[in-house]
């Protein structure tokens, strides 16, 4: 049984890397789904969705990889002004996105709900296997 205070940076990456696994596996299930039910704008929303909130999630962890490397002080830290930069340039790219694929594909915003909802259903996921690996 693992220990909470025996979770390392690498453990971290671990998740967030299945995380972004788990989105990419339900994304391909999902898309044709979506597609046969709903039409593929609807399926290019889900799509749009799915990449935005992993993008989120890429982003999460560069930022966390960052900040940890600064608290360990073992490691050259990358400059944190360029890991903003790009942190806040990905949120504006996503914005633009939301914008423009509801502005011009007219599919359902229930599915670019759902594939926003995606990164947190893998995290949630992730977050349920950590626990099982901590307690049983």
């Amino acid at each position: 049984m693992k220990a909470i205070d025996s979770y390392t940076d690498a453990d971290f990456k671990r998740t967030i890397w299945s995380a972004l696994r788990l989105l990419t596996i339900v994304t391909v299930v999902a898309t044709p789904l979506v597609w046969w039910k709903a039409g593929w704008p609807s399926a290019a929303l889900l799509v749009v969705g799915a990449v935005i909130s992993g993008s989120g999630l890429f982003e999460w962890l560069r930022l966390m990889s960052a900040v940890m490397v600064r608290m360990d002080g073992g490691q050259t830290a990358r400059p944190m002004a360029m890991v903003l930069v790009g942190f806040f340039l990905r949120l504006g790219v996503a914005v633009v996105l939301l914008y423009v694929s509801l502005k011009y594909l007219n599919g359902s915003v229930y599915a670019l709900a759902a594939g926003l909802a995606l990164g947190v259903f893998a995290l949630a996921v992730e977050g349920l296997r950590l626990m099982k690996a901590w307690t049983v």
